[in-house]
């Protein structure tokens, strides 16, 4: 008998010793944890993981609660949308609606290639309030082939601010205005 063949029986018995060891194996969960219902749990219950709505970025709360735009989440729904709509015309590198933070590619306006722009988004509050919202904005120019850093007007990311402010309170308007009718 050649090593190879030698080998090749020794690898089918360890993996047939490894099967059969496994068949005799039963998983057993309990009904319920410890000193907790079993209605209550995540697989024999309504319960969820999430809170008894489950996941409602968007505010359209069915429990009858205050909607203010920020039920489930961390973070404004209405500044994570007007965030979002706002920034359209840029690439996203990074969103994340859980921690409120929407990150651009960099982006070079067509009418003036030689420069480009990226800008960071910080949601910080679920209150729809003007210190719920930052951003930076970070510019770049194209010297002898190379980006290098450039600078900005201080005015640029606090007028950002106010467009996405803007925004988010003519969603909130919107919303509240459909519920009426």
């Amino acid at each position: 008998m050649s090593i190879r063949t030698t080998m090749q029986a020794l690898a089918g018995a360890v993996v047939f010793a490894s099967l059969s060891a496994c068949s005799t194996m039963q998983a057993e969960y309990p009904d319920k944890q410890v000193g907790q219902d079993a209605s209550n749990t995540i697989g024999g219950g309504r319960e969820s993981f999430l809170g008894d709505g489950g996941l409602n970025i968007f505010g359209d709360s069915k429990k009858g609660s205050k909607d203010d735009g920020a039920n489930h989440i961390g973070i404004n729904a209405y500044l994570w949308r007007a965030s979002l709509e706002t920034l359209a015309f840029m690439p996203l590198a990074s969103a994340d609606p859980f921690g409120g933070v929407i990150i651009t590619d960099w982006y070079a306006p067509p009418e003036s290639p030689s420069e480009r722009f990226k800008m960071s988004v910080f949601i910080t509050d679920r209150d729809l309030h003007a210190d719920g919202i930052r951003v930076s904005v970070f510019r770049q120019v194209k010297s002898g082939g190379e980006w290098a850093d450039a600078s900005l007007t201080g005015k640029t990311a606090g007028e950002l601010e106010n467009a996405i402010l803007t925004r988010a309170r003519e969603l909130r308007a919107a919303t509240a205005a459909l519920k009426k009718s």
